[in-house]
């Protein structure tokens, strides 16, 4: 153990899968500074997340499984992080570490749930799940953005993924004379698939690449990563610094099953699967002063070992915190140990409100997969998951679906309750809520703004302080400053006429007239503590109603 705690870095991709590196077997792909991070590190070949960005974002941050810790989809209402976990960034600071928090959170864009509620003290981030989504700021396009500093909208110049880093690299600089935790979550290579000419062209034309500008993005946070590394070498701090890199799920856009397109490491799925191609990453950890790096890890680890692990690494003192779900693996990761206690792993989500099916899952231990309750892998003799041997081994599937029963038990309970977004919070007084965060149909992209797609006009609040409420409904998001009725100059635009307007929270409803030309429709009301659902709706001459798409809530 190095005499002081050391620093740590994680820094992990949206949407790039394991193999799209060229240090994981990818033949197109090139990733020069990630291919030599990876010989200088520890590899974890058998690392796994979960099949989307937001379970594996929120398992991450509380060492919990996205069913307990209320993280398991991508909107919903299901996307926010539960106010009671404990998160990595508070461990981290409440053991004096400085903490950063820069690009991608989707955990929860409103208090307290956003990063800088969660324990980090410097943010610049995006918001919602991708740079241009419903919750974004407006017109965010990955190139010279507006981004949130610790909340408030500030305009950049540059690409995403360079703005990312720079503000990530600035952190260090200023904190590097005290131990210091970074999180550096790059929205790239999500889509949209944009990126400079200079680093898609050398992948057009090839057949075999599936999307060009997918694997430019992936090549632009190489030649970034590098710049990093650079950096701390020259603070002269990387003998003293955890850095990680990682992945949130399987590959988006870097291979293609039908027409055989791109590179997956011989592995069956993509993103959103329970098959490994879906939930198997790259994962590489190294840290000179403590004995990590130059060997492979093979045991099954998981984004729920990364917490206690960081703990034991790093000596820290734990806070109160609900049971982790994960364990530590650095004695595995020092070379110190060979193995891990049998455990089985669970994978679960649902992309809706409502709560997954006990059986649309996946169950790991060691060598084994089942999948959906019923198909058995042994991933030794198939990795491809090819062979289906449920009838061979039917005492395995018996062992598996009794552990996932059993974990089913404790948490179908949880599954019912929801994390309400507050309002009248001193932390936040004016509150947006957005269509991306309503319970039922969402709008989650801007471009669903702009067609007029349909939403559900349903959230679930908490009233913070008894008091009197302005609610000020809106089609568009206030920095435009467009009426109700207007459209954008595209072609995609489509505008709507609502005639009246309604909200509903508890036993208090109202109505309003819309007239033409308003940029919002305004009610007030006294509210009282407490939780429940908040609706807000335009209603069309036919009585046809539609969620609002954005609603300001300001206790006066």
């Amino acid at each position: 153990m190095s005499a002081r705690r050391p620093n740590v870095i994680l820094v992990m991709t949206d949407d790039q899968g394991y193999g799209d590196l060229a240090c994981t077997g990818n033949p197109w792909i090139s990733t020069p500074n990630l291919d030599d991070f990876f010989v200088q590190a520890a590899r974890c070949p058998d690392f796994h997340v979960s099949p989307l960005c937001t379970p594996t974002r929120g398992a991450i941050m509380s060492g919990r499984n996205p069913l307990r810790n209320g993280a398991w989809a991508t909107c919903w209402g299901r996307s926010i992080l539960r106010r009671d976990e404990t998160t990595m960034a508070r461990v981290f600071a409440h053991n004096g570490y400085r903490t950063g928090m820069f690009g991608k959170w989707h955990l929860g864009d409103n208090y307290p749930y956003r990063p800088q509620d969660r324990g980090f003290q410097t943010v610049v981030a995006h918001k919602g799940g991708g740079v241009g989504q419903t919750p974004d700021f407006w017109g965010n396009s990955y190139f010279d953005d507006t981004y949130f500093h610790n909340g408030a909208p500030v305009a950049h110049e540059g690409y995403c993924t360079d703005v990312w880093f720079d503000e990530a690299m600035a952190f260090i600089e200023q904190s590097h004379g005290e131990p210091f935790f970074c999180y550096l979550a790059t929205n790239a290579p999500h889509g949209p698939y944009r990126v400079a000419d200079r680093y898609a062209d050398p992948y057009r034309g090839n057949p075999d690449i599936p999307n060009p500008e997918f694997y430019g993005m992936i090549t632009n946070i190489d030649e970034n990563f590098g710049r990093l590394v650079a950096l701390l070498d020259d603070l002269e701090i990387a003998e003293d610094t955890i850095l990680i890199f990682m992945t949130d799920n399987g590959t988006a856009a870097g291979w293609e099953e039908g027409p055989g397109q791109g590179y997956n490491a011989g592995m069956r799925g993509r993103k959103a699967s329970y098959y490994d191609g879906g939930h198997r990453v790259p994962f590489f950890i190294r840290w000179p002063a403590g004995g990590i790096g130059h060997r492979d890890v093979t045991p099954l680890i998981t984004h729920l070992d990364l917490l206690p692990t960081f703990v034991d690494l790093c000596d820290l003192d734990e806070p109160e915190h609900k049971p982790w779900d994960g364990l530590s693996v650095a004695p595995l990761l020092r070379g110190e140990g060979q193995a891990l206690p049998h455990r089985e792993i669970f994978l679960q989500y649902r992309q809706n409100t409502e709560p997954p099916h006990m059986w649309e899952n996946g169950v790991m231990c060691q060598h084994w997969r089942l999948i959906g309750g019923e198909e058995l892998y042994y991933l030794p003799a198939d990795p491809g998951q090819r062979n289906d041997i449920s009838e061979q081994y039917p005492d395995m599937v018996r062992r598996l679906r009794i552990a996932h029963e059993e974990f089913w038990a404790e948490i179908e309970p949880l599954l019912s309750q929801f994390c309400p977004i507050s309002l009248g919070a001193d932390e936040e007084n004016p509150t947006r809520l957005g269509a991306m965060d309503v319970l039922g149909d969402v709008a989650w992209d801007q471009p669903h703004i702009r067609a007029a797609r349909r939403s559900t006009g349903r959230w679930m609040v908490e009233v913070e302080r008894d008091g009197h409420y302005r609610f000020e409904l809106q089609r568009w998001p206030r920095e435009l400053g467009l009426p109700i009725d207007a459209v954008l100059a595209d072609e995609e635009s489509t505008a709507i006429h609502p005639q009246r307007a309604r909200i509903k929270l508890g036993d208090f409803e109202a109505f309003a007239d819309v007239p033409a030309g308003a940029d919002r429709v305004t009610f007030e009301a006294d509210l009282q503590r407490g939780m429940g659902e908040f609706e807000a709706w335009f209603i069309a001459p036919d009585g046809d109603e539609r969620g609002a798409y954005y609603v300001y809530v300001t206790r006066e």
